[in-house]
């Protein structure tokens, strides 16, 4: 499931609630999501217009996570849990709670909420999946932005295991994650094999290059690590970094950055 916008979900709605509600509602019903799909994205109006729909439906989950979704994509992290909670709460699936253990993942940042919500999920649906990603990922995200890295381990590897079970080969996120939890527990010979494989996927990946030359840096490969770092600099400036959808609105763990990068290289080259 991609960054969640409004219009074709919110008129499919109306199809719903008409048959729920008196004429007149009907119409009024129309008439608050249409002028919520005409608002922009992240104003006022539009959270006004939601609200009007909520007098009408007020145990619409999706209406609640629309309310949600701009304000988490603009930080407004608390005020926004607020609508998501309402939305898991009239929510008859695990379709919104799943979704607010992301956001508390990703965007939140509240790891240890996180890792409670994927765990719930979990347990209806040991495999599932949320944002194009298994439960196991984030969850091995939670524990390694929490330095629990042999869980983090753990999580990350079933993750690989099932991807490459169901398909043939696990996605390059999922490698690069392998790499770093493989990294930060000093196991360099499996996180270069890692990075190695993301990097087959998804060759200008400048965060695996990085991380990849820091390790032959530190193993005295600096020759290449040098190479490798300017690689990866050059990729960063094309953009060609963790292309998620939600990346354009929040830092991913460990995510390396252009000016951070352009230091390193500066560094690394000044100390050779």
């Amino acid at each position: 499931m991609k960054a969640l916008l409004l219009l074709p979900a919110l008129f499919f709605t109306v199809s719903v609630h008409a048959q729920r509600t008196q004429r007149n509602d009907s119409l009024l019903l129309a008439k608050y999501i249409e002028k919520a799909n005409e608002s922009s994205l992240f104003s006022q109006n539009r959270q006004l217009y939601l609200d009007s729909v909520l007098t009408i439906v007020p145990k619409e989950a999706y209406i609640w996570q629309q309310k949600a979704m701009p304000l988490f994509k603009q930080r407004k992290y608390e005020k926004g849990m607020q609508y998501l909670d309402s939305a898991v709460k009239y929510d008859n699936t695990n379709h919104w709670l799943e979704y607010r253990a992301f956001i508390k993942c990703i965007f939140q940042k509240d790891y240890q909420a996180a890792i409670r919500d994927f765990e719930a999920v979990q347990k209806q649906n040991e495999y599932g999946s949320v944002m194009d990603h298994t439960y196991d990922l984030y969850l091995g995200l939670c524990h390694l932005q929490t330095n629990n890295f042999k869980s983090a381990a753990k999580h990350i590897e079933k993750s690989v295991n099932y991807r490459t079970k169901q398909s043939g080969v696990a996605h390059h996120l999922e490698y690069f994650y392998l790499g770093i939890v493989k990294m930060e527990l000093d196991d360099y010979p499996n996180a270069v094999a890692a990075f190695d494989k993301a990097l087959a996927i998804y060759s200008n990946f400048s965060d695996a290059k990085y991380y990849k030359a820091e390790i032959l840096y530190s193993l005295n490969r600096r020759r290449e690590a040098l190479e490798l770092y300017k690689e990866a600099l050059e990729d960063s400036k094309q953009g060609y970094t963790i292309n998620e959808d939600n990346a354009f609105y929040e830092d991913y763990p460990y995510q390396i950055r252009k000016p951070i990068l352009e230091l390193m290289v500066k560094h690394r080259t000044e100390n050779n």
